[in-house]
């Protein structure tokens, strides 16, 4: 898969989890979209995210905007064995 497909499919995935809490009070859409891609998205794709986000994001709903303030960014190179991208305190 390309760079450029990989892209569109991050970006059509991040839409349809978009478009389902569309269905939510408009009070707890952005929180459900930044939670599930929170719980479920590796940090490598969270990364990605922010890639396109930092890019323009430029095909993103603007749901999936708002949410990102609420999504956690990763850090450059995540850390094996850790869930967030961040590694904890010993």
């Amino acid at each position: 898969m390309s760079h450029d497909q990989g892209r569109e499919k991050l970006i059509r995935m991040a839409n349809q989890i978009a478009t389902f809490f569309m269905s939510q009070p408009e009070t707890d859409r952005a929180k459900g979209v930044a939670t599930h891609i929170n719980r479920f998205w590796e940090p490598r794709m969270r990364r990605h995210l922010f890639e396109c986000l930092d890019e323009g994001a430029d095909g993103l709903m603007p749901l999936v905007i708002e949410a990102s303030t609420l999504i956690h960014r990763p850090s450059s190179q995540a850390k094996p064995g850790t869930s967030s991208g961040i590694a904890k305190p010993l």
